[in-house]
């Protein structure tokens, strides 16, 4: 039995597979919202509890499990080779009070515990990169050298691939593209401590700081054709059509999937919208160049995890 565990700054989602088949099946699956209080094996701790009751939900013992493929947001750090997380939506230390999570981490233990209980064979990558991996395999992604994979959710991140060759950075972080600057603001406090990054902008959790209003209604409100409400959406796909502009023209990409619970929710409102900040915008790097919704729709980080796992990848 192998274990895929999905990690955002919102839930975290643990499912079992034999990892059989063209197409694995998930089962036993249970997602809840990402420890952020106590010490800082909390989350370690909460993943190890939450597979141990799937085991028991499918009647197995925890001590079958011989491999868990674990996709999660960042940054990470490394201790003696081991990651940790250091992520904004998750360790209240690296902005401080103002950012109002419920603890003072700079970072949250995580593959060192997971070792401790399963064994060597634990992998750990951005969830972007994994949910990369998973596109290029089974989703929308699929035939193709020069592609990323975006998320628009809690945050913003990316998983990059160019040549045929996934990029993955010194320390695991590449494509944490959601801390670039692509514009002048300083109402927007992101968790890693910048002020006026792309995810302090327009990530899932930003809106509500920023204008005062849940993304959801904001987001139902422009798609009745609400002004106010379609000039702020107009504002955000300003900030994340630029960023997706960047990553094309840097990397010379064929495609870009989106998924994400912002993106995935609000998607016939936002695609076009993106789309149109890259499209006409020198073309001889942009011309054919797609944006498109995750093929693994809203599963994408399950099959994220599941594409870590040895037979997966």
């Amino acid at each position: 039995m192998k274990a895929c565990v999905d990690i955002g700054g919102t839930k975290v989602a643990v499912s079992l597979t034999d990892n059989q088949g063209t197409t694995p099946s998930l089962q036993a699956r249970r997602a809840e919202p990402t420890a952020k209080t106590g010490a800082n094996d909390a989350l370690a701790v909460q993943i190890i509890r939450m597979v141990e009751e799937a085991c028991a939900e499918v009647g197995v013992q925890a001590s079958t499990v011989d491999e868990v493929g674990v996709s999660s947001c960042g940054p990470f750090v490394l201790t003696d080779g081991l990651v940790e997380l250091a992520a904004p939506n998750i360790c209240g230390g690296l902005a401080g009070p103002a950012r109002g999570l419920p603890n003072d981490w700079h970072s949250a233990l995580l593959e060192a515990p997971l070792r401790a209980r399963f064994g060597q064979r634990v992998r750990v990558e951005n969830d972007c990169i994994a949910a990369l991996e998973a596109e290029r395999r089974w989703g929308a992604l699929q035939g193709l050298d020069h592609c990323a994979y975006v998320t628009w959710s809690t945050g913003i991140g990316m998983g990059l691939c160019v040549d045929g060759h996934i990029l993955r950075g010194k320390n695991g972080n590449a494509g944490h593209a959601g801390h670039m600057f692509v514009s002048d603001n300083n109402d927007a406090l992101c968790g890693c401590g910048n002020i006026g990054d792309v995810e302090g902008l327009i990530a899932g959790n930003a809106i509500a700081r920023r204008f005062g209003q849940e993304a959801a209604p904001l987001f139902k409100a422009a798609g009745a054709g609400d002004a106010d409400a379609l000039a702020i959406v107009d504002g955000l796909c300003l900030v994340m059509g630029r960023t997706l502009y960047n990553l094309v023209v840097t990397l010379d990409l064929q495609a870009i999937s989106l998924g994400g619970s912002v993106f995935w929710h609000n998607r016939d409102l936002l695609l076009p919208r993106l789309q149109s900040h890259i499209d006409g915008r020198l073309p001889s790097l942009t011309a054919g160049m797609r944006c498109v919704p995750a093929g693994l729709a809203d599963k994408v980080g399950d099959y994220a995890a599941l594409a870590l796992l040895s037979h997966g990848a």
